[in-house]
């Protein structure tokens, strides 16, 4: 594509999809190496420029993710969507130790979208590290009132209270981000940009509570076990439905593209599975309990993707969508 031609919609799409998908399996050299590619043709591209300060965060490329970030908030809206990118900013910030800039941006994102859940957590916690105080707990239960069912908000009120040595609120703060979602406790090993702040917030708080000696209630094990197998099988489904949707879109124009693609999304099923050790054992138990349907219903969405991208035709993907349905409203309907 010549250099001076902004790409079409549908072509900066797929440049965004494939860097998507490069960043969840931890690839994010060539994550970057794609947005680099769409911003080169189309610099004013605020959703490429987002996306990739936030894959320069996930890849300890702080310096560069500034960078990104500066330039990207001079081209965006002064509006709320310029929030991600000034989220953006304050991480790269923190992570440079820079913290009265840091404490700025924080600011400016709490008066750019006082009523968005996301924009008050992430000032707060970007507040909690840089400089602390009563602002950055009124944010931070600004967000869980505006998002109650989120665990990253109360996980961030845990965050912020725990620096403030606030140990019963942050106790209890950590105890619902984890019934709210049981594999918080995993958090950390997430690679990726979909869950960026979440990873950041989780190994931040479990730093500071094994610093501060903070016990942290957990929930029942059986439900813990259930709840976590089913979030897994709701993101497997999700992520297939989601890319046989894609890859059926593209079939027409470019079939070899569309089977390239759907290998890339079994990679990213197989990266939300790399750690059976913390699934595995509890399969069995969760299927006698009633998942059982879910989970065959996800797995034969994914060999039926893996079929397409080996053999194509559009039986795989119709077969792939219907299972992808299936495991995601069966194991919904489990909660």
């Amino acid at each position: 594509m010549p250099s001076d031609a902004a790409p079409d919609q549908s072509a900066a799409d797929g440049y965004l999809q494939r860097a998507h998908l490069l960043a969840e399996l931890g690839r994010y050299d060539e994550g970057i190496g794609e947005l680099t590619a769409l911003i080169a043709t189309e610099p004013a591209h605020v959703p490429a420029l987002t996306m990739l300060a936030r894959m320069h965060l996930a890849a300890d490329q702080p310096a560069e993710a500034l960078a990104v970030a500066e330039t990207a908030v001079e081209k965006a809206t002064a509006g709320p969507e310029a929030v991600p990118l000034l989220v953006a900013r304050g991480f790269a910030l923190l992570d440079l130790e820079r913290w009265k800039p840091a404490a700025a941006t924080a600011d400016e994102i709490l008066a750019r979208a006082p009523g968005d859940a996301y924009a008050q957590r992430s000032a707060a916690a970007i507040l909690s590290a840089s400089r602390n105080g009563q602002a950055a707990l009124d944010a931070a239960w600004r967000g869980v009132e505006l998002s109650p069912d989120e665990p990253e908000a109360h996980l961030v009120l845990g965050l912020v209270a725990v620096r403030l040595q606030l140990f019963d609120l942050a106790e209890r703060a950590y105890r619902e981000a984890l019934r709210l979602d049981p594999e918080l406790g995993e958090a950390g090993q997430d690679v990726g940009v979909a869950r960026l702040e979440r990873r950041r917030y989780a190994e931040t708080l479990e730093h500071l509570t094994a610093m501060a000696d903070l016990p942290v209630a957990r929930p029942d094990p059986a439900r813990t076990v259930d709840d976590g197998i089913r979030r897994l099988l709701l993101s497997v489904a999700g992520l297939s439905l989601v890319a046989s949707v894609l890859v059926g879109a593209l079939a027409p124009a470019s079939p070899g593209a569309s089977r390239l693609f759907a290998v890339l999304a079994v990679g990213g099923v197989a990266v939300l599975l790399r750690r059976p050790a913390t699934w595995r054992p509890g399969l069995r138990e969760a299927m006698a309990r009633g998942l059982v349907v879910p989970v065959y219903a996800a797995a034969a969405a994914v060999v039926l993707l893996l079929a397409y991208a080996l053999v194509g035709g559009p039986w795989p993907l119709v077969g792939a969508i219907t299972a992808s349905v299936v495991a995601g409203f069966t194991a919904f309907a489990r909660r």
